[in-house]
């Protein structure tokens, strides 16, 4: 396996475990979970975001640094740690109940910051408010991005334009996911990625096509599901490696993490 150098930029959180049967708390956000898990699969994984000067912030640092992660360009802002309320249901789906950004909102890379990106293999982009600045910024400068725009609610933060890699979440609905992969190509992304839920997911270019279903566990929490499945699919694509092996090396990893609570193994806080 190629040794890639890939950053992962945008949200990080502390997650909530409301779930009586949890009543945990632990490190999460979609950046934060690619990263770790890029990390983990022996990658160079770098960090761009931003903590609060909280103990949480302080948590959120120690937990990548702890999982071979490199937070040199780790921004801290005064204001507070994101955080996300989860309640887990029996079938252990979450409901996010609530989610305050906190100091990620807002968060915007330094120009020494774009300098280093654009010495990267590839860049993720997770949630982030910047109206798609930096999507176009690397794009432009012939960058390798991809970004889950499942992870964006509001509308100016949804754009796909420049993006090589676009990762979407269309659920079970067959026209939704073909919509979606239409949608994904025609704005001229290179490669579309699309979970399908139970059905697992399908990548497609303009010349090819590869379809893996989910592989069968006992499932804990689906947390982070989505965010492993993009490490472990970037792993693979960026490093050349055909378009089968990367949904099925994103499938394989987003299993491992249906196998506990929380985007990657760590140890909890009670709250």
């Amino acid at each position: 396996m190629k040794r890639l150098r890939i950053a992962a930029v945008g949200d990080n959180c502390i997650d909530k475990f409301l779930s009586p049967s949890i009543g945990e708390a632990l490190v999460g956000g979609n950046a934060v979970n690619v990263a770790v898990h890029l990390a983990k699969l022996g990658h160079d994984a770098f960090y761009f975001g931003a903590v609060g000067p909280d103990l949480d912030g302080q948590r959120t640092r120690t937990a990548l640094i702890e999982n071979g992660v490199a937070v040199v360009h780790m921004q801290d802002r005064l204001g507070k740690t994101a955080h996300t309320d989860i309640e887990v249901l029996p079938s252990g789906e979450r409901v996010f109940l609530f989610e305050d950004f906190g100091v990620c909102a807002g968060y915007r890379p330094s120009e020494e910051d774009i300098a280093e990106l654009n010495t990267m293999d590839h860049v993720h982009i997770g949630w982030l408010d910047d109206g798609g600045a930096l999507r176009h910024t690397l794009a432009t400068a012939g960058v390798s991005v991809s970004q889950d725009v499942s992870v964006n609610a509001d509308p100016a933060n949804l754009g796909i334009e420049g993006l090589t890699i676009a990762f979407g979440s269309a659920g079970e609905d067959d026209t939704a996911v073909e919509a979606m992969i239409d949608r994904f190509l025609s704005a001229g992304v290179r490669v579309a990625v699309v979970t399908r839920g139970a059905k697992g997911s399908v990548a497609a270019t303009l010349e090819e096509r590869a379809e893996t279903g989910i592989m069968q566990v006992e499932v804990v929490d689906t947390t982070g599901a989505g965010d492993s499945f993009i490490a472990g699919f970037l792993s693979v694509h960026v490093g050349g490696g055909p378009l089968q092996e990367a949904v099925e090396a994103g499938r394989d990893r987003a299993a491992l993490t249906c196998s506990h609570v929380g985007g990657f193994p760590q140890k909890p806080t009670a709250l």
